[in-house]
């Protein structure tokens, strides 16, 4: 299918496609005439990927494991084989992960020194003018 279509399928942009094709994601066949050519294959990959992207990871963190994106059933489950071109014991997907995660709980700890900061000094400031709203008040999610 061309890229338009492909895009469409996968909920994406071509342009997006060309990018992820840029940056190593996807590689794409080409018809004789030069244009790309995308399978059924390509688009669950597209889907991964964005699932990928959409969940917090970068560009770069997905280029480091997109070798194993094709080893996991379209159904979802995941085969023995994640561990990578390396054999046992070596799971890039897991490393990067765990890299993202930890990144994550700093900036949050980060965040959260950065309110408790903001919240004292305005209430030693401005006293009874200022109200600090409670440490665990959460916005309402937005709708996806």
């Amino acid at each position: 299918m061309r890229i338009g279509d492909a895009a469409a399928a996968s909920g994406l942009t071509p342009r997006a496609l060309r990018y992820y094709e840029q940056r190593g994601l996807l590689t794409a066949r080409r018809t004789p005439s030069g244009h790309r050519d995308y399978g059924q294959h390509d688009i669950e990959r597209l889907r991964a990927i964005r699932e990928l992207l959409d969940a917090g990871l970068t560009i770069g963190d997905v280029r480091a494991f997109v070798h194993v994106l094709d080893i996991t059933s379209p159904s979802g489950g995941r085969t023995s084989a994640t561990t990578g071109e390396g054999g046992t014991g070596h799971c890039p997907v897991a490393e990067v992960t765990i890299q993202r995660v930890a990144e994550l709980n700093q900036r949050i700890e980060q965040l959260t020194r950065a309110r408790d900061r903001l919240t004292t000094a305005l209430a030693h400031r401005f006293g009874d003018f200022f109200h600090a709203p409670p440490a665990d008040l959460t916005p309402e999610p937005t709708p996806a």
